[in-house]
């Protein structure tokens, strides 16, 4: 891909960063919206909260002024709470982030994409969103209705010459991890033995999984296609995990989650 301007949501750490980072490099022309600025003196940073509609907005039209060839969505929030008692607060904070965001950004660069008759979207999704991850119920929801609306979507744009894939990443070592927000004990209630299981299980996928970087050659792989998957798992575990889903019983495979997460 020759060189192009591209705005990265989320692109201050994890799987963003190292995507900012790697089109760079590539001589591509970076902006990255977030909350926090870019440690990256080469990439352009905007500050803006996908969850604070106007200041995302305005953002997202200062970075697109001069148009905007791709659009990675990088900007994620998870929690480790029981459904039963699940505040309402979190997780409408967590699908504004996720998946609110994501339809928001979308839709602001759409028209600039279709004028000129080409654009790139990646919205960074989760084998999560395949596979449900255990006490994670609302990150796995967000992730499997931002896959289904990218699906969607290229129904609509591809005959503008826009293309959208969902990277689907499995366990990553990031500070995704220790940002997650989990619910004490009290919180959880008669869940909380479980439910520390399953933190400690998650963390340990994460955290001696695939490297940021490898996630983001996925997204770059993704963005060069002349016409891209819908979706794509980065990792070969992890396509396989995305692969199985089409063929085993769903009863096994979430009774195989179970015993990940050390629910049996």
């Amino acid at each position: 891909m020759e060189s192009k301007k591209i705005i990265v949501v989320g692109g201050s750490s994890g799987i963003g960063l190292s995507t900012a980072q790697m089109l760079a490099r590539r001589g591509h022309s970076v902006t990255n919206i977030s909350r926090t600025e870019c440690p990256d003196e080469q990439i352009t940073s905007l500050k803006a909260d996908v969850t604070d509609t106007a200041a995302f907005t305005s953002a997202l039209r200062k970075a697109s002024e001069n148009g905007v060839d791709a659009l990675v969505y990088s900007a994620g929030f998870s929690m480790a709470a029981p459904v039963e008692h699940a505040k309402a607060e979190d997780y409408r904070y967590l699908f504004d982030v996720n998946l609110f965001g994501a339809i928001h950004a979308v839709q602001t660069v759409l028209p600039v994409m279709r004028e000129q008759n080409f654009g790139r979207i990646v919205l960074v999704g989760s084998i999560g969103g395949v596979l449900p991850i255990a006490y994670d119920a609302f990150y796995s929801a967000s992730k499997a209705a931002l896959s289904m609306f990218c699906r969607e979507l290229n129904l609509e744009t591809n005959p503008f010459g826009v293309y959208a894939t969902t990277v689907l990443p499995g366990g990553t070592a990031t500070r995704f991890t220790f940002k997650r927000k989990v619910y004490t004990a009290e919180d959880a209630g008669t869940y909380a033995e479980t439910l520390e299981k399953s933190v400690v299980a998650l963390a340990e996928i994460e955290q001696g999984g695939m490297e940021a970087s490898e996630v983001a050659r996925t997204i770059l792989n993704a963005l060069n296609a002349e016409k891209p998957p819908l979706s794509v798992a980065a990792g070969m575990k992890n396509k396989a995990y995305h692969l199985s889903q089409k063929i085993l019983p769903e009863k096994f495979s979430s009774y195989m989650v179970g015993c990940k997460y050390n629910l049996h």
